[in-house]
């Protein structure tokens, strides 16, 4: 960008040469027809054929739209955060005030409305000021002024930083040119609208390019709403950004405001009154600093990350990560989200309960998505993206993959180990083979050993659960267990899923092909989190979640029940223009029937259980006094990953609380978090409240209704035994 800073060495020769050059063009006096009139070169030391050099320069100028800001958008218009290279917005010349405008012009160039781009009169004027009073003025028109913030912004946009040509370097060659250009310019376009491009690509301040972006820095305001003494301040700042900086040097700010006004008086735009008003005001700074990208981000931080590599990674925005890269940090893109304010704050609020002050670094998340849209409404975690003193500060994004499915970079943790919260898939498996959902199993079986006879048509089912047999592909050395004593015993299904119970869930896989199994966890979308690869369901070890998934996908997951089986694509963007209204390639909705809906109905009818009578029980029970709300805790073998998932027919959450570090190994046991000392952790203890707190405010701004009944079962073989609950898992 062109950036004029007074310092103009080399200018008395320029504008000699060039005073020559009209002289040598027949003497006409017009600069128009000087520029026109045919004479004898230029040479190092002569003027000889001036012309002939002159109309081989290039006529033709591109004005593109210089670099603009794009800036994302809740779904509910609130704003998230601005990408740029340049901060700047572009405004029409009539949302300008009248003030800036004729500002700009009494003090940059006062013949702007008589001269056809070039002004011979204001040469001879610099020319005679430089040689005889030592100054150093260039006399280049706003028209001229243009035309080198256009040239400079195209090599700035096309990557050739180097090719920038500041006003003091210029040839005469590079002169010659912008009059050149400057002189076609205005055969093109009228004077308000160079004034308007003019006013919109100047650079005020590396935190501001265009006069809305230095009025917002500046003064907190827009370029409309500019007072004199602003709009005057602002006119003379671009003169010499470093030299008149407010911020800087006030007093040589003001010096050169009060200029300004001066010439705004002489020249008639303003009143005496007016004039010394505006002398006699402070300079009233009022700056808003202008943060980039996420770490700027107003709201949603990590879901803004999320955004971001999106739109990078999509070759709907680019053919190349650099041309993409571009379109966002220049493109002037406003990117409408699914994500709604409200329960964003919300979500926030409750995860940043979670943990308190956490110098022990535990990590909460929590995301919520839109059964039959997969559109993401909320995405939260208890973290801050730019280090703070006494703050847990991570920029990996816990609720998402750490790739996408093409293997390009989300910046994900990876995923956490859902635990018992993938034991509602193996039911659905129960059910869709056409098993009563009251059938007893038995539970007490502990020992399964590598070998046991499981039953799949499409491949062997690895690993088991034995004392005699330590499996490394499961992590453990004994045998199977349940978080509690007392429910080796035979069981319903349904209680066992309810009170989640880990020997019925196996007892229940015991029965099935798990071909099923793995074709009801992939068309649910489960995979894993580090690489996007599926959740293999032949490792028995999976049966438990040993796979790690992100918050993202297991709410999308638990979303399909809450649908009726029908299971939608997770999407973030629902729409992407530009500034002149041009549409890019957004997400829509990306939803297939995944689960047989009188299977959805039964998981449903289990899974409100778990609040009621299971492993939920001591969640809050307020919550589902309000509205129907399915929901399964989740705990992996070391307490390390808590969870619980839950849904009403409009919203599906996911919970976690856990250990985030790299390796995610730490145990989740003799851990004082928030002050409470617990022995180990389980979801219901702290996923549990926070996703319950959440959902009992998100759901009076999504109202729901009941889930459609499941078919009766028939009555089970075996009375179902009770047992005092006294925690979940």
């Amino acid at each position: 960008m062109a950036r004029n800073t007074g310092a103009r060495s080399g200018l008395g020769w320029v504008l000699l040469r060039i005073l020559s050059f009209f002289l040598v063009s027949g003497l006409c006096g017009v600069l128009l027809c000087g520029l026109m009139v045919p004479a004898a070169a230029f040479t190092s030391t002569t003027l000889g054929g001036s012309i002939g050099f002159y109309e081989g320069l290039p006529s033709e100028l591109d004005i593109n739209s210089p670099s603009l800001s794009s800036n994302v958008v809740t779904a509910d218009g609130q704003h998230i955060a601005t990408f740029y290279a340049e901060n700047r917005v572009r405004v029409s010349l009539q949302d300008m005030s009248p003030f800036i405008r004729e500002a700009i012009v009494a003090v940059e160039d006062s013949r702007f409305y008589q001269h056809p781009g070039v002004d011979a009169q204001g040469i001879l004027r610099a020319l005679t000021s430089n040689l005889t009073k030592g100054t150093h003025q260039g006399a280049s028109t706003l028209t001229q002024q243009y035309v080198t913030n256009v040239l400079n912004e195209s090599r700035l946009t096309e990557g050739r930083p180097e090719d920038v040509v500041l006003s003091g370097d210029k040839t005469l060659g590079d002169k010659l040119r912008e009059m050149k250009l400057a002189l076609e310019l205005e055969k093109r376009f009228t004077k308000d609208q160079i004034l308007e491009g003019y006013l919109n690509i100047v650079f005020f301040n590396r935190n501001a390019y265009g006069i809305e972006a230095a009025s917002h820095y500046f003064f907190s305001t827009t370029a409309k709403k500019l007072t004199l003494p602003q709009a005057a301040l602002l006119a003379g700042l671009v003169n010499g950004p470093s030299v008149y900086d407010p911020i800087v040097d006030p007093k040589a700010s003001i010096g050169r405001r009060n200029l300004v006004l001066d010439r705004m008086l002489e020249q008639g735009k303003i009143t005496h009154a007016e004039h010394d008003a505006a002398v006699a005001a402070p300079v009233g700074l009022n700056i808003s600093p202008s943060l980039q990208g996420c770490a700027g981000a107003s709201i949603a931080i990590y879901f803004c990350d999320y955004v971001s590599h999106l739109i990078l990674n999509d070759p709907a925005y680019g053919a190349t990560a650099d041309d993409r890269a571009r379109l966002l940090y220049r493109g002037g893109l406003t990117i409408t989200t699914t994500l709604d304010s409200r329960l964003q704050s919300v979500a926030q609020t409750q995860v940043d309960a979670s943990a308190g002050a956490n110098p022990d670094k535990w990590g909460a998340a929590m995301t919520t998505v839109q059964p039959g849209t997969g559109k993401i409404l909320a995405m939260a975690q208890n973290t801050v993206f730019v280090p703070q003193d006494g703050k847990f500060d991570t920029q990996l994004n816990f609720s998402v993959d750490a790739k996408d499915e093409n293997g390009e970079d989300l910046n994900g943790a990876g995923g956490f180990q859902p635990g018992s919260t993938m034991k509602p898939f193996i039911f659905a498996e129960w059910l869709n083979e056409g098993k009563s959902p009251t059938a007893v199993v038995d539970a007490s079986r502990r020992v399964y050993p590598v070998g046991f006879p499981w039953h799949s048509t499409c491949g062997p089912v690895l690993g088991g659960y034995s004392t005699a047999q330590k499996n490394a592909n499961l992590g453990a050395d004994d045998d199977l267990q349940n978080n509690e004593p007392g429910y080796y015993r035979a069981m319903p299904i349904n209680y066992g899923l309810y009170n989640s119970i880990n020997t019925a869930t196996f007892a229940t896989a015991a029965q099935l092909d798990f071909c099923g199994i793995q074709r009801m966890v992939d068309a649910v979308g489960l995979h894993s989190g580090v690489d996007n690869a599926p959740v293999n369901m032949h490792q028995i070890g999976n049966l438990l979640g040993s796979i790690g998934v992100s918050p993202l996908v297991l709410a999308s997951a638990y979303a399909t029940f809450a649908d009726d089986g029908t299971y939608c694509k997770p999407i973030a963007i629902t729409q992407v223009s530009d500034f002149q209204g041009r549409k890019y390639q957004a997400q829509s909705p990306q939803c297939r029937s995944a689960v047989k809906p009188e299977v959805a109905r039964g998981v449903n009818a289990v899974l409100q259980d778990v609040l009621k009578l299971g492993s939920g029980i001591y969640i809050n029970p307020k919550v589902q006094n309000q509205v129907p709300v399915a929901a399964k805790t989740g705990t992996s073998n070391n307490n390390g990953a808590t969870w619980v998932a839950g849904y009403t027919t409009a919203l599906a959450t996911a919970s976690f609380f856990g250990d985030t570090t790299a390796g995610q190994q730490r145990a989740g046991q003799n851990v004082t978090i928030n002050g409470t000392f617990y022995p180990s952790l389980d979801g219901y203890m702290i996923a549990g409240p926070q996703w319950a707190n959440y959902m009992m405010q998100a759901t009076a701004l999504y109202p729901s209704g009941p889930f459609p009944a499941p078919a009766p079962p028939p009555a089970p073989a075996t009375p179902a035994p009770s047992a005092p609950r006294l925690t979940g898992h």
